[in-house]
């Protein structure tokens, strides 16, 4: 083990005897130190910032917001292998800056995600429908390799949507998953022990076979959100129901399908995107920008010390997705993201 491994250690291991003192105080004192400390960081790694990527005029801008991964609320990243990724309430924050901000004129979309949660895409959908009907301010999309699912619901209510010739997107319905391990643990002489207060309390068991009325109480409120979905692009894509529902099968297209299928616009890179949306509202000297954070200490020494001790950041992200949400949820997700 190299020198840096060893000061990476002993860094990880006085965070941890802070963290315990800061415990013992709070049990002491009866004081709730931790959330204090909590709270703290969480306003100490919150402040916007602005980095602005084309000049122009500040009194009339484009901005720049960004949706890449999971639409997932994971939560804040506080332990020192908590996962970096994309920040849900960070997002839903931007939104609400760049409306409220009046020297935002215009807002270009990017969307690089596979989909994720049926409640977080809804809130962003929400979000940005407000966004439309209180300032009118025009939303384009830029869709990157995926933007799939909850992907698309998202980018749905847009002015326009753009897409690449690669691009993979569609996916549109609804899905939920779980693990049947019962027979392998028959096999091995395993036995679960469950005492519920209902006949419908472990539904979805990962130890037993699903019963045929379980079934069709989950495919009813698979149903329902499907053809919420199915509304959403009606209205965002002044499409009829027959129409979204020729492709609302749950199959992928690429760019070229989705246009013919009245899912996108046109053709267009990011840059494509950003000056289109400036032609068409006439903000050719538009300051463009997007917002970052400021990271706290903590979250600085977290990634550097992940960096330093070899993690493998996307299996941590996949475990974080795991542990957080292990009971089966309703996902507007395309694939096994």
């Amino acid at each position: 083990m190299n020198m840096k491994r060893w000061f990476a250690i002993l860094g990880a291991t006085i965070l941890l005897v802070i963290s315990i003192g800061v415990n013992t105080l709070s049990s002491a004192f009866s004081t709730d130190w931790t959330a204090f400390m909590d709270d703290f960081a969480s306003v100490a790694s919150s402040d916007f910032f602005e980095t602005v990527i084309e000049e122009g005029n500040v009194n009339e801008r484009v901005a720049l917001l960004t949706v890449d991964g999971v639409i997932q609320d994971t939560g804040s990243a506080n332990t020192l292998f908590g996962a970096e990724g994309y920040n849900h309430q960070f997002f839903l924050q931007q939104l609400e800056q760049a409306k409220t901000d009046e020297s935002v004129k215009a807002i270009v979309l990017q969307v690089n995600s596979p989909g994720g949660g049926v409640v977080e895409s809804a809130q962003i959908y929400k979000e940005i429908k407000e966004l439309q009907e209180e300032t009118a301010k025009p939303i384009y999309v830029s869709m990157g390799s995926m933007a799939a699912s909850g992907g698309y619901y998202i980018s749905a209510p847009a002015d326009k949507i753009f897409v690449n010739k690669e691009t993979i997107t569609g996916s549109i319905g609804v899905i939920m998953q779980s693990i049947n391990y019962g027979k392998l643990a028959d096999k091995y002489g395993v036995e679960f022990v469950t005492i519920k207060s209902g006949p419908y309390k472990d539904i979805m068991s990962p130890t037993r076979e699903m019963t045929e009325a379980e079934r069709n109480m989950l495919q009813e409120m698979l149903n329902e959100s499907y053809e919420d979905f199915v509304d959403i692009i009606e209205e965002g894509r002044n499409m009829t129901e027959a129409e979204v529902k020729k492709v609302a099968d749950g199959r992928i297209v690429n760019g070229r399908q989705a246009i013919e299928a009245g899912l996108a616009d046109d053709f267009g890179f990011l840059e494509d995107v950003v000056q289109a949306i400036k032609t068409d509202y006439n903000l050719e000297n538009a300051e463009v920008f997007e917002y970052g954070y400021t990271q706290s200490f903590g979250s600085i020494f977290k990634m550097k010390a992940q960096s330093l001790l070899g993690v493998d950041m996307e299996s941590k992200i996949i475990a974080k997705l795991i542990t957080d949400n292990n009971a089966p949820k309703m996902m507007y997700l395309y694939g096994n993201e």
